[in-house]
């Protein structure tokens, strides 16, 4: 009898285990935080995949220069980016491409027809072939410079821009049009549908110093006017509207009160 309940026991864990697995979305890391991996076309190569942090850009560049300036679709995978664009200085190509310097430093050469064992240590620094330690350990130590966050990779990067301790780069010579300036619309209020839930208090001049206004619209709203786009929290956790960016790169949506800021 005893025998029997055992079995019965190990039975019953082993269902919850396979049930179970898969149902509950892992939390990032923090320096893993808004990574993406590309994998289109490396693998067919005999290449490891690309993963590109957010962060290493993101502390330099404004979103807007690589998702409109340079044309990287909005979704992992989206771009279809292949070693020959990059050669011929297209998407990751414009800037590592063996001349162009960021802080009086050169930046790395990207895709090459062809290379060596030398150079393949190059090529790793993107397709990674597992976790690199050192990468993580340059993440910790470029966080402790910045102002701390709960959530997401643990970096306001708001208040970092807002304090002059990031100076973002959003044109580049020979890709960005010189733009005229636009008057910066004033924050407005968003009623909270949760009885008991602050409004949510949306700041243009915050979104405009990273986007613009073009990442926004027309491809994430299309309306302009406030109340024109309607969507719910469902639409947000599905990764449409503000979900294309915060819960992936920008803060995550688990922090609340980022957004529903203004006092009851």
């Amino acid at each position: 009898m005893k025998r029997f309940f055992l079995v019965c026991l190990i039975l019953l864990c082993g269902a919850g285990v396979l049930f179970g697995a898969g149902t509950k979305k892992k939390k990032p890391l923090p320096q893993d935080f808004g990574s993406v991996t590309i994998n289109n076309f490396s693998q067919q190569a005999g290449m490891p995949p690309v993963v590109f942090d957010h962060w290493v850009h993101r502390k330099n560049y404004t979103c807007r220069l690589c998702h409109v300036d340079i044309g990287f679709g909005m979704t992992a995978n989206s771009t279809q980016v292949r070693a020959a664009d990059n050669s011929k200085r297209f998407f990751c190509g414009v800037c590592h491409n063996g001349t162009s310097t960021i802080n009086k430093v050169k930046i790395f050469e990207s895709c090459a027809t062809s290379y060596n064992r030398e150079e393949y240590k190059r090529c790793v620094k993107c397709h990674a072939l597992e976790k690199d330690p050192a990468k993580e350990e340059a993440f910790y130590r470029f966080q402790e410079k910045m102002p701390r966050e709960t959530f997401g990779n643990g970096i306001n990067w708001e208040k970092a821009e807002e304090t002059g301790q990031l100076k973002l780069i959003d044109s580049l010579e020979g890709v960005s049009f010189k733009k005229s300036s636009m008057k910066v619309q004033k924050d407005f209020a968003l009623k909270g549908k949760v009885e008991g839930m602050p409004d949510i208090i949306f700041s243009h001049a915050k979104h405009t110093v990273w986007n613009g206004c073009e990442v926004c619209h027309p491809d994430i709203f299309v309306g302009i006017k406030k109340g024109a786009t309607k969507y719910s929290m469902i639409d947000l956790f599905d990764g449409k509207y503000c979900g294309v960016c915060h819960d992936k790169v920008a803060f995550p949506q688990s922090d609340c009160k980022r957004c529903h800021s203004k006092p009851v």
